[in-house]
């Protein structure tokens, strides 16, 4: 095998290994989308607040410290205990499962029957307000995740795989953090799919997909699948917090990750959960491939452009996306 070959391989299975991120991220606006019909601005800062919410459990920050300091005249920041990560995990799950009951009772409760364009206008306002919740919470300095998740490329892949091109391959270069977080997507895609096919409220939740009065009529309280969904949507965004903040350090930065699942959504369809993770392999792998093929012929920086010109041009053939539901009308 030549070295060019092998290098070729390389870039392709990080960017297999990127799409899976993409992916975690695109699973949110799916379970959303799929039972409510809305389409969620706010996934990706949830997932900035999930993961804010969890750094600030362990390291046993007081929430909003700066405002009980403010009106106290305090100087308190910490409670002085570091919360070990299983049980910080499980409490964010309690308190976006909370924000999953705030959202439906205090927002989209009040907007049952409104046009789509107006719930997604509320899921911009609601990115917006959970954002200044966040900041006002745990404040906006970067976090560390120490959940002991590998870190760095494989040592031990790079071993195996030296020389195999020639003195001038050194073996392939694999982050272990995707290849953790690729494990992550894989099962919890399978547990979805699972749920939502083999559970009495994952069926539920695929009859108030397809027809909420139908739902209605057999008894299904649309309030308690909307806050499962939004629940679940949380959980996901927490699994996706936690892989890019321990990647990439949990900033405010951190929320723009959802403009990078739109073309995955675009892809593989708003409405079908195995479509976000075949969705983001391939725009992973394309971008990846455009810039080490295409990149030095038109001055680099292709990452930031690629994955919305192939959404474009691919929504020209297929609007509803490789696995969407196609729009059916008679005339």
């Amino acid at each position: 095998m030549s070295t060019d070959f092998l290098y070729l391989v390389e870039v392709l299975i990080n960017g297999l290994m990127a799409g899976v991120m993409y992916s975690l991220v695109a699973l949110g606006f799916v379970l959303i989308f799929k039972a409510s019909g809305i389409f969620n601005y706010a996934q990706g800062v949830m997932a900035l607040f999930a993961a804010l919410t969890l750094a600030g459990i362990m390291e046993g920050q007081v929430p909003f410290a700066h405002i009980i300091n403010a009106v106290l005249g305090t100087n308190i920041h910490h409670f002085g205990w570091h919360v070990p990560a299983v049980l910080a995990i499980l409490m964010t799950i309690v308190v976006m499962i909370g924000f999953a009951w705030g959202v439906q009772r205090f927002v989209f409760r009040h907007l049952v029957g409104q046009e789509p364009i107006i719930l997604f206008m509320a899921t911009i306002g609601l990115a917006y307000f959970l954002e200044g919740v966040g900041d006002l919470m745990w404040g906006s300095d970067i976090k560390t995740l120490a959940l002991g998740l590998p870190q760095g490329g494989s040592r031990w892949l790079e071993d195996m795989t030296v020389g195999w091109g020639g003195d001038d391959f050194y073996g392939f270069y694999i982050d272990k953090l995707d290849m953790v977080a690729t494990i992550v997507a894989i099962l919890l895609v399978a547990s979805l799919i699972a749920f939502s096919q083999y559970t009495k409220h994952g069926r539920a939740m695929r009859a108030v997909a397809d027809d909420h009065q139908a739902a209605l009529s057999v008894g299904i309280s649309l309030n308690f699948i909307w806050i499962l969904v939004w629940s679940l949507a949380g959980f996901v965004a927490l699994v996706a917090g936690i892989m890019w903040g321990a990647k990439s350090g949990v900033q405010f930065s951190l929320s723009m990750i959802a403009l990078k699942a739109l073309p995955v959504l675009m892809l593989g369809g708003f409405t079908s959960i195995p479509g976000a993770i075949v969705g983001g392999l391939i725009i992973g792998m394309g971008e990846k491939l455009f810039e080490y093929t295409v990149g030095s012929l038109v001055g680099g920086a292709t990452e930031n452009w690629f994955a919305y010109v192939l959404a474009l041009l691919f929504l020209v053939f297929r609007p509803q996306g490789l696995f969407g539901e196609r729009i059916i009308e008679r005339v």
